[in-house]
């Protein structure tokens, strides 16, 4: 197994929780009450949509197919709920 890594968008909704769009892969929209749900989420709808694609013989991105990654190391924020 490969991992891909899909850009996403990840942006506060008015009435609370967060909502992942992506520009890379056409329908992947996966809302979340925290940003870690919604990431979690994310991750199982862009596999669905690219296990259909494959299972329909749809066009998937170039950028998908021939870009495995290999994180050797980067830097990122994780959310952390407190309570304070």
């Amino acid at each position: 197994m490969t991992e891909h890594l899909i850009p996403i968008s990840i942006e506060p909704l008015e009435e609370g929780g967060y909502l992942a769009t992506s520009s890379d892969l056409q329908g992947l929209i996966a809302q979340g009450r925290t940003i870690a749900e919604t990431i979690e989420i994310a991750e199982d709808v862009a596999r669905k949509i690219i296990e259909s694609q494959i299972e329909h013989n749809d066009f998937i991105p170039e950028s998908l197919i021939f870009s495995p990654v290999k994180v050797e190391k980067f830097n990122t924020k994780i959310p952390v709920p407190l309570e304070i």
